[in-house]
């Protein structure tokens, strides 16, 4: 646990920068159920593989530029030479592999929501329906993946999508609520403990 001039925040928030601190204090753990926000967050965790979160944080204004505010109609129309632009923005991560893979994840997106009526209602039963609240006493308490991340990363694959591993994945469903990996004496711990 980390307290940085303020309420004591969860250890992993401790020492970032003003976007790090207020991507904890306004979204991590907190429930989503806009498929625009859940599209994000995929295209996002996925351009972060193998890279930290606070260099997708800094490049998240740039990505919203450069993905259409993340429209996965719009996205899913992106031609190759749409692609080979990208690859020259340097506000993103230039990745051919991860960029491709957001016009195939937007395309795949878009067969969810016309299957299940939206990404969201397709989703949110790998968790039961419910956020699932942990008590995590410190960050070491954290796994990288759980059952339920196994399970929708297999999913999705089967589906098309890409860069969607379990460790990614059980990322994305921290970032949308979907998990409360708060620490239980971080100060938002409990307010997201009682969202759904």
């Amino acid at each position: 646990m980390a307290k940085r001039d303020g309420p004591s925040r969860c250890a992993w928030a401790a020492g970032g920068n003003g976007l790090y601190i207020e991507y904890h204090d306004r979204e991590w753990g907190v429930p989503v159920h806009d498929d625009r926000t859940h599209f994000e967050f995929l295209i996002l965790e996925g351009a972060q593989a193998g890279l930290s979160w606070s260099t997708i944080l800094n490049k998240r204004e740039a990505y919203r530029k450069a993905f259409d505010d993340f429209d996965p109609v719009k996205v899913a129309r992106f031609s190759e030479k749409k692609v080979a632009k990208l690859l020259e923005n340097p506000g993103i991560v230039r990745n051919r592999l991860k960029v491709q893979a957001a016009v195939t994840n937007a395309r795949a997106f878009l067969e969810v929501q016309k299957e299940f009526g939206s990404f969201d209602l397709y989703v949110w039963p790998f968790v039961g329906g419910r956020p699932i609240v942990h008590r995590r006493k410190s960050i070491k308490d954290v796994p990288a993946t759980s059952q339920e991340s196994d399970a929708l990363s297999l999913d999705l694959k089967k589906r098309g999508f890409k860069f969607v591993g379990t460790t990614i994945l059980y990322a994305h469903m921290q970032a949308v609520g979907m998990v409360n990996d708060h620490e239980v004496s971080c100060f938002r711990y409990t307010p997201c403990a009682r969202m759904k």
